[in-house]
């Protein structure tokens, strides 16, 4: 069946080696990095605990038929995506993806309200990783959390995410894996405030009693989330870069860099070198800004290839984690997770695909010449029967072979939801 792929493949393959490169060691490489794929990205970021609008500064837009509505359908879904993208990797859940007929408050959320989603995990062989849901609740309409200048509030704050440090070892514990458990809160001020202080020494407070007990990062690693803006907090943000990059250092916490959560002229990519100098890993929520945080599905684009270069050229990708954070419901949402996904994949084949040694070699010796010529010379490498290649050895379709089974879900199953 893959015959024509097979010698395409192989056309290919002497083409970079040709250059040094040894296609079977990138494939390799690529077949251990997990890729942790947002559930939220199938349900428009609502879970099952409550019926509250969206607030925190995020906002999801369109009406594509086929929104899952419970965690049945949610599961489902992500089995129907897997299916397309090639590899073994994890799914990140939020609090509100919990599961329970009784009637609970995000501090009282427990392990065994997840029970469903480790059985699942188990069953496919996945990986599952965690946050707390600091935003879309009555305690965070007016836009502040663990950093709410009512102590009441915070409790209830520093509660809930205590048990989400819980919940996420349990996942470490169960699935053999450690589990990420990352902590984003809105918290931030629509005008121009005139303490800026206060709220960053609640917040610092509040973080010091959620991380108070120690957690074997065998099964749960601790990573802090910065903000530039968001809606309601266009003027100022407490969890900025500056605040976790400090907190982060000082307390031996992971850093995890959002790719929408900068100034527009900003790179995530250009700040990865420089962390990894200073902190025991890194961790990536990678999304395609436009002109804002807008968590547009990825796309191969300039950014992202310099990403998963920084990744492999430097050999961080070993202590880094990367989960996806996008969310689009103006296209079919199963597909969303397959193009994103498989575009990440793509980025790090790509990376992997370089001659490195060759490109740090001129480098070194000044000849910016040769780096350029190399550099651009790589972009013609025949790299799509490549990436073929690693999808029909991980049994997933080639090309775009994965999208008319994606439209037959979407008849059968998505659009008889009526959603």
């Amino acid at each position: 069946m893959h015959t024509e792929h097979k010698e395409v493949y192989e056309i290919a393959k002497k083409q970079y080696e040709l250059l040094g490169i040894n296609v079977e060691k990138a494939l390799e490489k690529l077949e251990n990095i997990k890729i942790s794929i947002h559930c939220w990205q199938g349900d428009d970021v609502e879970g099952f605990l409550f019926n509250q609008d969206l607030t925190g500064g995020i906002s999801v837009t369109g009406d594509y038929p086929g929104k899952a509505s419970n965690g049945e359908e949610l599961r489902n879904d992500l089995e129907e995506a897997l299916k397309h993208i090639p590899g073994n990797h994890k799914i990140n859940l939020h609090a509100i993806y919990a599961e329970t007929n009784e009637k609970i408050d995000l501090n009282q959320i427990e392990p065994r309200h997840f029970e469903n989603w480790v059985k699942w995990a188990k069953k496919n062989n996945l990986g599952l990783d965690f946050n707390p849901t600091c935003f879309s609740h009555e305690k965070s309409d007016d836009g502040f959390t663990l950093s709410h200048k009512n102590k009441e509030i915070r409790d209830f704050w520093i509660e809930h995410c205590k048990r989400s440090r819980k919940i996420g070892e349990y996942f470490g514990k169960e699935l053999g894996q450690p589990s990420v458990t990352n902590v984003w809160i809105p918290d931030g001020f629509k005008d121009t405030p005139v303490d800026r202080l206060a709220p960053r020494k609640r917040l610092m407070e509040s973080l010091d009693e959620i991380f108070r007990e120690e957690i074997d990062e065998k099964f749960n690693i601790d990573t802090l989330e910065s903000k530039l803006f968001g809606i309601g907090s266009e003027s100022y943000v407490v969890g900025s870069h500056e605040f976790y990059m400090g907190y982060g250092l000082s307390r031996n916490k992971r850093i995890l860099l959002d790719a929408g959560h900068y100034h527009p002229t900003e790179v995530v990519s250009n700040k990865l070198s420089a962390l990894s100098l200073f902190t025991n890993g890194l961790s990536l929520h990678v999304s395609r800004p436009v002109r804002w945080d807008s968590d547009h599905v990825v796309t191969l684009d300039d950014e992202l290839n310099e990403i998963a270069k920084e990744l492999v050229y430097n050999d961080l990708i070993k202590n880094t984690t990367i989960g996806l954070d996008f969310f689009d419901a103006s296209i079919n949402r199963v597909a969303a997770w397959v193009i994103g996904t498989r575009n990440m994949q793509k980025a790090l084949l790509k990376a992997l695909l370089d001659p490195i040694n060759q490109l740090k070699e001129a480098e070194d010796n000044g000849d910016y010449t040769k780096r350029l010529a190399i550099q651009e010379e790589m972009k013609t490498c025949l790299f799509g029967p490549i990436w073929n290649e690693f999808c029909i050895r991980n049994n997933t379709e080639p090309g775009l072979d994965w999208y008319e089974p994606i439209k037959d879900y979407e008849k059968t199953i998505l659009k008889e939801r009526g959603i």
